[in-house]
């Protein structure tokens, strides 16, 4: 099949999308793009995940973001000289807005509790705009089935990387950070994955407070690499309680965002830490905490780390990631044939062909679902005749 995977992380930079030639254990990336968020729409969603706006902003940029996935669709085919109508169908991840992973009581007074998630970027939109039948909204099914939602790609990982010989570890580092175990000739029962905690958004954050606005990111991890880490601040934060929260678990803004950041640069800069020290310092917490993670809950060694997302582009964390990781083997995805920015974007490709042939497409080792369930909704694509 050929399939467009939609997709936009925790840090909601832009879309990404890949049009991907999915076989039965086989994906070949035909063209991969990232279309950056209008800087209104951005600051929108901002303030929708600080809870600023209420409902009638939810109700508008479902719409906005349903316009630009399908925008994204179109350009990314046109890019490839590809027709929309050789496309079987789009996967959209959507844009995640809030995530509720660990059942919450309906109301005071009752016993009965739920989980929950919302992602906005309306299908019909999409589908009604491109002509091709959209699978979206991939974590509800798997929440609705007792999970957590996440992580949603470790199926898509043991298609990609599974290995005969050696135990693998897909590390993603997004604005959250999260692993998929593959261990040497197991199958899709033997997957284990989970967040491991905060990837780009607190580092994100806080090189935007030390350069007063100026940038958004470190570049090419530039002000870290001219920082030292201040171990006594790494230690204090290393006992954040999540990182020794047994698996299944997952996480987000609604943990790591914003706020927690905030207090994380305001207790450095009490300390006397200088801007690129409290950088380098957030910077090592993403990969100690990563490490930590694979020795407190991957039961087996690790042969080989194969990194991807936005983070495998910042040298120091990747070089942070080699000094605690060892002896495994750090490598990227891009060195295995895939954009090591595109991954997640063709794994929603992936996980729409699945839907679309009525395959599961979850892991409940990994998300804690009582079991395997086809993921996302369907939206038709092109009208048939009456």
């Amino acid at each position: 099949m050929r399939a467009i995977g939609l997709m936009s992380g925790t840090s909601a930079d832009g879309i990404d999308a890949a049009l991907v030639e999915v076989g039965r254990r086989s994906a070949k990336v035909l063209a991969f793009h990232t279309f950056p968020y209008p800087p209104a729409v951005r600051g929108a969603l901002f303030a929708l995940f600080e809870g600023k706006d209420g409902v009638a902003e939810v109700c508008h940029l479902n719409f906005v973001v349903g316009e630009l996935f399908a925008r994204a669709a179109m350009r990314l085919a046109d890019r490839a000289g590809v027709a929309m109508k050789s496309i079987d169908v789009i996967g959209s991840h959507g844009q995640t807005v809030y995530h509720i992973p660990r059942a919450r009581q309906w109301f005071a007074g009752t016993r009965r509790s739920s989980r929950s998630t919302l992602q906005i970027g309306e299908p019909a939109v999409i589908a009604q705009r491109t002509g091709v039948t959209t699978v979206a909204d991939f974590r509800t099914r798997d929440v609705a089935a007792g999970g957590q939602g996440a992580p949603l790609v470790p199926l898509a990982d043991w298609f990609l990387f599974g290995d005969r010989r050696r135990n693998r570890a897909i590390q993603n580092i997004g604005g959250i950070a999260n692993v998929t175990y593959l261990p040497a000739g197991g199958g899709v029962e033997s997957v284990r994955a989970f967040d491991t905690g905060p990837g780009n958004m607190v580092i994100d954050r806080v090189v935007w407070r030390v350069t007063r606005g100026k940038f958004g990111y470190d570049v090419d991890g530039r002000l870290a690499a001219a920082g030292q880490v201040n171990e006594p601040l790494l230690r204090e934060w290393m006992r954040n309680p999540y990182f020794a929260l047994r698996p299944p678990k997952t996480t987000g803004r609604e943990d790591f965002g914003v706020p927690y950041a905030d207090r994380l640069y305001q207790r450095a800069a009490a300390c006397g830490l200088a801007g690129q020290d409290i950088v380098a310092t957030v910077t090592a917490l993403t990969a100690r905490s990563i490490a930590a993670a694979y020795r407190r809950f991957l039961k087996g060694r690790v042969d080989e780390v194969i990194l991807c997302g936005g983070g495998a582009r910042n040298r120091t964390l990747v070089d942070m990631l080699r000094r605690n990781l060892h002896p495994a083997g750090v490598i990227l995805t891009d060195d295995l044939g895939i954009d090591a920015d595109a991954k997640e974007a063709v794994s929603f490709a992936i996980l729409a062909c699945r839907t679309i042939r009525g395959l599961a497409g979850n892991v409940p080792a990994a998300t804690g679902a009582a079991g395997a369930v086809v993921l996302g909704k369907i939206t038709p694509g092109r009208s048939s005749r009456t």
